[in-house]
């Protein structure tokens, strides 16, 4: 007996589905390698295009500013301006009273007035003095031709001595005269700059109190405190009309409006491809969003150690390297309509060195 076999019957594989099962075991491979592919060569971008820019966070708004005082005393007599005021070049901000300077001025002025007489005057003494001697000049050649007689004739007897002794005295005395007189208008002369026609404005007398003249004038002036720039008065209330404001006594301060900049400190590791005149990109934690244009002004000289109280003593046994930070300056550009920067903000600038990276690099 013969039993009939059966079997399922058998399809046969098209080549379309054959392809359809080898494409996932080639497009695995060919993924991850092209992944691998793509990450070193986005890699290898990023690495050619860094180093070009340098992001400092330890950056703050700096800006010209000062302690407002005057070289005299005096009594605070108005404080125009108050606290928190825009004021310009020039303003008054502060009067002391001027009475004191004023009285000071006028009797320096009245002193100048008192010397250029008296050296009208010395100048005329000296040509009196000058007269003088001409007439102890005439007087002694009138006694020197009495002397002379008298000598001849006490020669002869026809006289008695005691006339030649009082005429030769009389000589004696004219020659003395005329040599204090000399002498006399020798030191008046000296007193006039050895010039007898010198203008009195010339003389050191004069000039001397000229100077203080000036100098009480000069004295008026500063009683009066006015804008050396233009900023923002702070501090006005520490001072009081009717207050005793003492030289070189600050009375409060004033911070620039205009002289604005950013000090930045990075790493000196940070610094090595920055260079003054680079372009900056600057933004305030203040304002965010906003972004300012700026420049490398100056690059320091020194760390901001090397005028620390107390520096690093880097030859004692526990030292330790500290990578140091390296102030750098920046110049801002700002446009009308910006918005209001204050000194101690807290910025972040952006360095553009324009450095690129080269092959050469990775085998230094």
């Amino acid at each position: 007996m013969s039993h009939a076999t059966s079997s399922a019957p058998r399809v046969a594989e098209t080549p379309g589905r054959s392809r359809l099962r080898l494409r996932p075991r080639l497009l695995r491979p060919l993924l991850m390698l092209g992944g691998i592919v793509l990450v070193l060569v986005t890699s290898f971008g990023l690495w050619l295009s860094g180093g070009r820019y340098v992001s400092i966070d330890n950056a703050y708004l700096r800006a010209a500013k000062e302690s407002l005082s005057t070289d005299v005393s005096g009594i605070v007599n108005e404080i125009p301006m108050p606290e928190g005021s825009r004021v310009q070049r020039g303003d008054i901000l502060l009067r002391l009273d001027p009475r004191q300077f004023e009285i000071a001025l006028a009797g320096a002025r009245a002193n100048l007035a008192q010397v250029a007489l008296s050296m009208e005057a010395m100048k005329r003494d000296y040509h009196r003095m000058l007269r003088e001697i001409e007439v102890r000049q005439a007087q002694l050649a009138n006694n020197q031709a009495v002397l002379e007689r008298a000598s001849n004739l006490v020669q002869t007897g026809a006289t008695a001595r005691a006339t030649y002794d009082t005429a030769r005295f009389a000589v004696q005395a004219d020659l003395a005269a005329v040599e204090a007189l000399r002498t006399l208008a020798e030191v008046q002369l000296a007193k006039l700059g050895g010039d007898p026609a010198i203008e009195v404005a010339r003389t050191a007398q004069y000039r001397q109190a000229q100077a203080q003249v000036d100098e009480a004038a000069r004295q008026l002036e500063h009683s009066v405190i006015r804008a050396p720039f233009a900023g923002t008065l702070t501090q006005v209330d520490s001072v009081q009309p009717g207050m005793y404001l003492a030289a070189a006594t600050a009375a409060f301060g004033i911070v620039s409006t205009e002289r604005i900049w950013i000090e930045a400190n990075p790493k000196e590791t940070e610094l090595t491809h920055v260079k003054q005149g680079d372009p900056v990109v600057v933004t305030v934690d203040t304002y965010p969003g906003r972004r300012w244009k700026g420049v490398v002004a100056s690059i320091s000289p020194n760390s901001g150690s090397e005028f620390s109280v107390l520096p690093a003593q880097n030859t004692s046994g526990n030292w330790v390297k500290v990578v140091q930070r390296i102030p750098v300056r920046v110049k801002i550009e700002r446009q009308p309509g910006d918005p209001e920067l204050r000194a101690g903000m807290s910025v972040i600038a952006e360095i553009d060195t324009g450095h690129k990276r080269s092959l050469r690099e990775l085998w230094p």
